[in-house]
């Protein structure tokens, strides 16, 4: 095991690109190439142009009301219900196109003609129902932090009894229904920070909040060369020391030299850890369906 610093890195769920290129609609790079200071150089600074993202006056929620709907039944299903993308349509919500267009001057030709070779059929739309179309689009803000994103209902569209099969398979090792776990739903009832807390344990509820189930601490144990052991809770390791805190209340520090001590490290979240690589989408969703059970 490596003995650099131990650095826990918790990733939120989707992680976003901060260019997505509609290739339908010819996106465009948004950030300027990095720039370097004066002499001697300096870090490349990445700017966004001033009107990257820009900020729109409300339209008519008429035209809105209409775009919506020719949208939902001539584009939603390649380019999805909140414009991110759908089955096989590109993403159209940093799309150069959209963002420069106004009231649909831009977004009508590629409607109107189409894009047969990236296969994207042309559209007899009329001039002003491509700007109903066009306001729709509109309503939803690009920016740095994906504000557009339309969350479902509810992520509990697992199947419960083989949520239970899963768990009996790959965590009743550890944990309990009828143990650890009991009540577990009845002590954290949002769906989603309960899937956030089995699937990345440690990583609290928000941002400065406790964990909602306490995890034990990590545990190390370092053997040296004269067979002493010493067993306690890690403070710290890096590639020149380790030290701990026994039971007893007792500082311990121990310089490193190769492998000597030999150090031992027993973190309890290092399984949860390893299952990260290997869930599939399925079993998130089940074992979730069948958490929320344990009330």
């Amino acid at each position: 095991m490596s003995r650099r610093f131990r650095f826990v890195c918790v990733v939120a769920f989707v992680a976003l690109p901060i260019v997505a290129v509609s290739a339908a609609f010819g996106g465009r790079l948004e950030a300027q190439q990095p720039t370097t200071g004066g002499q001697g150089g300096g870090r490349g600074v990445i700017t966004s142009p001033r009107n990257a993202y820009p900020d729109r006056p409300p339209d008519d929620p008429a035209s809105i009301a209409r775009g919506k709907a020719l949208y939902g039944v001539n584009c939603q299903f390649c380019h999805g219900a909140d414009i991110r993308g759908g089955d096989g349509g590109p993403s159209l919500l940093r799309s150069g196109v959209v963002l420069d267009d106004k009231k649909g001057e831009l977004i009508a030709p590629v409607v109107q003609n189409g894009r047969t070779d990236r296969g994207m059929p042309k559209f007899a739309f009329t001039a002003e129902q491509v700007t109903d179309v066009a306001a729709f689009l509109h309503t939803f803000r690009a920016a740095g932090y994906d504000e557009s994103r339309q969350k479902p209902p509810s992520i509990l569209v697992g199947d419960a009894k083989a949520g239970e099969a899963y768990f009996a398979s790959r965590c009743g090792s550890c944990h309990s229904a009828s143990g650890d776990l009991r009540g577990l739903a009845s002590k954290i009832t949002d769906p989603r920070l309960l899937q956030q807390t089995w699937l990345m344990p440690g990583s609290g509820g928000a941002r400065g909040s406790a964990p909602p189930v306490k995890v034990s601490p990590t545990r190390v144990v370092v053997t040296t060369a004269s067979g002493e052991r010493v067993d306690g809770e890690l403070d710290r390791i890096d590639d020149f020391v380790v030290s701990l805190r026994t039971d007893a209340g007792e500082h311990r520090s121990f310089k490193l030299s190769g492998d000597s001590p030999k150090v031992e490290i027993k973190d309890p979240l290092q399984e949860h850890m390893n299952l990260l690589r290997t869930y599939t989408d399925a079993d998130i969703h089940n074992l979730t369906a069948y958490l929320v059970t344990l009330k």
